[in-house]
């Protein structure tokens, strides 16, 4: 069977290695006579599975014996509430820099239980770029907050913030694309459908004295202690999501971990940049060329009327999933760390022989 090349934003492209093996302990795990998707979150051998998964991703992100790492549900959409939820008081600020429509939502989200300010924003330029953030006024806060890679206009912050309050950063479409300095960030959390694995399992990874300043009056489900006391086992996780971002992470280890994987998004971006900027205006990125994301590639074409007819040639020639998001029209390629480089030179060879063709 031809696997079809999928440039989708999220679910995203997983690795046909992981998705292989996958398939092979489906019906019976480690000789238990089960699926893993049967084992009891009690049991020694999916203890072994969440531990591995711990295990990997504090390797792989080399995060300190000072955080935390939860493997929470409910998607980066909940930590937009969840996070003002336990740590923004009535009488504090929330800080936040709008770069997108999912920082917009974690901003909506924090004013119902607190102030906010918007330190800095791209949305008069339907953000097609990272803007620059005066921080030098903001000696007290609850927290900054920034999202590091917009999925919908394909900007990326290159260089973070340096905040005098603690940091928050939505990583869900870049985690693991590149190095890091964990101790940078109080707390980082993030979805794991574009990079970690199948949708279903939300990673945080939380400063440790964070919790010292939780607020008592919250649910216990919703509040962060109550996980990291049960090692995200207060009830049945998303088992088989995590066992999927254990298989994904092995595989980033063994592909030469987040170094190698950043060079290789380098190389992918280039590619695609490229054949953008060499199209004469054919095509056009939204992004401003200091800003663009090694995640997601936005980009329109000359001729608006072009796109639907691009979009479904690409399909035809088993590439799916570059539709742009209606906030900016045009096409969108999320080349996400299972996109491989020759998935890129195949999708620009196509825009190349397009353009020849509807010029």
């Amino acid at each position: 069977m031809e696997r079809t090349t999928n440039f989708n934003a999220g679910p995203a492209a997983l690795p046909l290695d992981v998705l292989q093996k996958a398939q092979k302990e489906f019906v019976n795990f480690n000789d238990t006579g089960m699926s893993v998707m049967e084992l009891s979150h009690r049991s020694t051998e999916y203890d072994a599975v969440h531990q591995k998964a711990k295990s990997l991703l504090k390797e792989l992100m080399d995060i300190p014996d000072d955080y935390d790492i939860l493997f929470l549900q409910g998607g980066a959409s909940l930590q937009f509430s969840m996070l003002p939820m336990n740590f923004l008081t009535p009488e504090q600020t929330a800080h936040f820099i709008v770069t997108g429509a999912w920082s917009e939502k974690a901003l909506a989200e924090a004013k119902l239980f607190g102030n906010t300010s918007v330190t800095a924003t791209s949305a008069d330029s339907n953000h097609n770029h990272i803007p620059e953030a005066d921080l030098s006024g903001i000696k007290d806060g609850a927290y900054l907050h920034i999202t590091s890679n917009n999925t919908i206009f394909g900007t990326q912050w290159k260089e973070f913030p340096n905040s005098t309050i603690p940091l928050v950063a939505d990583m869900s479409s870049d985690i693991l694309s590149r190095k890091i300095d964990v101790k940078t960030f109080d707390v980082i959390y993030g979805g794991a459908q574009k990079n970690l694995g199948p949708s279903g399992v939300t990673v945080v990874i939380m400063k440790k004295s964070w919790l010292e300043n939780e607020n008592a009056n919250v649910p216990k489900m919703l509040k962060y202690s109550t996980h990291t006391k049960a090692d995200s086992l207060y009830n049945t996780p998303p088992t088989f999501a995590i066992y999927m971002l254990s298989l994904v992470l092995e595989w980033l280890a063994e592909n030469g971990g987040v170094e190698a994987a950043e060079r290789r998004n380098q190389e992918k971006a280039d590619v695609l940049y490229g054949t953008i900027d060499a199209s004469g205006g054919f095509y056009a990125g939204h992004a401003a060329k200091d800003s663009r994301s090694h995640m997601n590639v936005t980009f329109t074409l000359r001729d608006s009327s072009l796109t639907k007819k691009f979009v479904e040639e690409a399909k035809a020639a088993k590439m799916t999933g570059l539709g742009g998001h209606r906030s900016v029209g045009g096409c969108r390629a999320s080349i996400y760390n299972a996109v491989s480089l020759a998935d890129c030179e195949k999708l620009a060879q196509f825009m190349r022989k397009f353009q020849q063709e509807n010029e």
